[in-house]
């Protein structure tokens, strides 16, 4: 790339920059998907609760700060898509690909990724319209859902939805957005937590979200704490770079980073006094896996007072915060389109998201809808989920850790820490976070088990 294009990408990016408050909220917004809400419950009660949620905060702060500072550092340095930030902030061509990768993986993850957007939109509908809860057999109802072909109409709902807003650019769409979404987030889980900590019994699943039981706590457990700490943030994924590439030269990035950390662990917090209180409440085993949200949890609602107006609130909140990470894992692949192929923003949205139709298509109904498309005991949304988050994520991670440790020049100058604080954090990326990144990468890609 010439340096003629080099000048055009930095103009481009001027046009659109994020403001101070805007950029943290949307990068909180990124983080605040269904993973804090639909991920991060269930392996909290698959090891230990309160235990795991220590390690979990910890984890996040030896890992997820360190590389959440690298990635928007590198990102407002190289003031390119994640395809180029690498090169452009001093990297060699052949970090190119390392960029590449990082804006691949956000395209095959938000594929898969807003089909279960689109479920949260169905069962918000649902659960206020009451039909959700006319029956009893929840189980069999989402089942039913999912292995028809009503989830492509939903996953086209959830794309339009979010392709909508990628569509009104960096201000006046996803900033705009989030200063929306975000607040409106904190209060429907504030009612939300009342709520549940209210409930009759709910004092036992406080206690079990609250207070630690170090003896439940494994090897396994401290290596899914320290990956959920990882991609609870969005690390490796090239959104970070991205968002980086339009915030402004008086933004502290340090503190940016602790507020986008600190973000991400509130609504984890509240998510835990929401979920664990209501589930101890009616007797349902917060071990359960995915199914948690749409099996356990409708049950739980409908045998609450008010359950049709809480339970429609719970998945208007699910769906908010699938699609703030919707928002965000889009306009990845769509900055990379603008500077690669010199598409308007426009026909880049447009583009991107009839190919992630079509690309979704097979992991909806690998569901239960074409059995065919099960393979290796894993059906093909499985698979495009096992490659992204347990191989591509982590490599990407790794990269960023090595670049911003080893190579990078303009490292202490683009991060803004004083000295003091940065030889703190490249003493974390040289020889901290590389270690339990690939230790992650080990245990994610099944090569190291327990």
């Amino acid at each position: 790339m010439n340096d003629q294009k080099f000048s055009n990408l930095e103009l481009s990016r001027k046009q659109e920059r994020f403001s101070s408050a805007g950029f943290i909220l949307t990068a909180i917004g990124s983080s605040v998907g269904l993973g804090n809400m639909w991920k991060f419950p269930y392996i909290t009660g698959e090891h230990g609760g309160a235990a795991f949620f220590l390690l979990f905060i910890v984890c996040l702060i030896i890992i997820g700060l360190p590389v959440l500072l690298a990635e928007l550092a590198l990102g407002r340095s190289g003031r390119g898509s994640a395809a180029t930030s690498f090169v452009r902030a001093g990297g060699r061509r052949g970090w190119t690909s390392v960029g590449l990768l990082q804006v691949i993986a956000p395209f095959l993850i938000l594929s898969f990724y807003i089909i279960v957007a689109g479920w949260t939109l169905h069962y918000a509908v649902s659960a206020f319209s009451g039909k959700l809860f006319s029956g009893e057999d929840f189980s069999s109802q989402f089942s039913g859902f999912i292995s028809g072909y009503w989830p492509v109409v939903w996953q086209l709902v959830a794309l339009l939805i979010t392709g909508g807003i990628v569509i009104l650019g960096i201000a006046k769409g996803i900033e705009k957005f989030n200063k929306l979404i975000i607040p409106s987030l904190v209060i429907l889980l504030l009612i939300l937590m009342v709520r549940a900590i209210t409930l009759p019994g709910a004092e036992e699943g406080v206690s079990f979200f609250l207070k630690p039981d170090f003896s439940q706590l494994t090897a396994e457990a401290a290596l899914v704490a320290l990956g959920h700490a990882f991609f609870s943030l969005s690390l490796g994924m090239g959104i970070l770079l991205t968002y980086g590439s339009y915030v402004r030269k008086e933004q502290s990035l340090g503190t940016a980073s602790l507020a986008i950390g600190a973000g991400d662990l509130i609504y984890a917090f509240i998510a835990g006094l929401i979920i664990f209180p209501t589930t101890f409440s009616f007797g349902i085993a917060p071990d359960q896996g995915p199914s948690l949200v749409f099996i356990a949890l409708p049950a739980a609602f409908s045998a609450m007072p008010l359950g049709t107006l809480f339970g429609g609130l719970f998945f208007v909140l699910l769906a908010f915060a699938a699609l703030t990470s919707a928002v965000s894992l889009l306009e990845v692949p769509v900055s990379y389109a603008m500077e690669r192929f010199h598409w308007g923003r426009t026909k880049a949205v447009c583009i991107i998201i009839a190919i992630l139709f079509v690309l979704g298509i097979p992991s909806v109904l690998s569901l239960g809808a074409v059995s065919a498309l099960t393979f290796g005991g894993k059906s093909f949304f499985d698979w495009v989920d096992f490659v992204t988050s347990n191989i591509m994520l982590p490599i990407g991670g790794l990269a960023i850790t090595i670049f911003a440790g080893y190579y990078w020049k303009g490292a202490a100058e683009a991060s803004g820490l004083r000295a003091g604080w940065f030889r703190v954090w490249l003493f974390m990326l040289r020889y901290v976070a590389p270690v339990l990144v690939f230790l992650v990468f080990l245990h994610t890609s099944g090569i190291l088990q327990f």
